[in-house]
């Protein structure tokens, strides 16, 4: 798991809720800051995913426990690209998702995403 870039917890319980804050496509870097893994949108969301999967199962969830997610995009113009990351990643899982363009994210990443899960029944 990367360290953070901000003062925030990367994850959080609340009852049968468990929320990640916004992933980033990071890696640890050379002398361990958090870099981006590459310059490319759907590298980052990949990266993103997978981090999110790491806080995720650090908890106790399951990628099919997501309930909602927040893609947040720089380029707009990079959504069916995401599409069929997301698909890569979520299988035949849907969840809830809202996409917003952006005019700029943390360390210039290209995107980010929140994920939403739910540990009840």
């Amino acid at each position: 798991m990367t360290p953070t870039v901000g003062p925030y917890s990367p994850i959080v319980r609340a009852g049968d809720l468990v929320v990640t804050s916004g992933q980033l496509g990071l890696v640890p870097g050379p002398n361990g800051a958090p870099v981006l893994v590459d310059a490319s949108t759907t590298a980052q969301l990949t990266q993103a995913l997978e981090n999110a999967a790491t806080l995720l199962e650090s908890a106790g969830v399951r990628k099919d426990q997501v309930i909602k997610a927040t893609l947040f995009l720089v380029d707009m113009g990079d959504f069916a690209a995401c599409n069929e990351v997301w698909v890569s990643f979520f299988g035949d899982h849907r969840p809830a998702r809202t996409a917003i363009g952006v005019a700029a994210l943390p360390l210039a990443a290209r995107v980010e995403v929140e994920l939403w899960a739910s540990t009840a029944g």
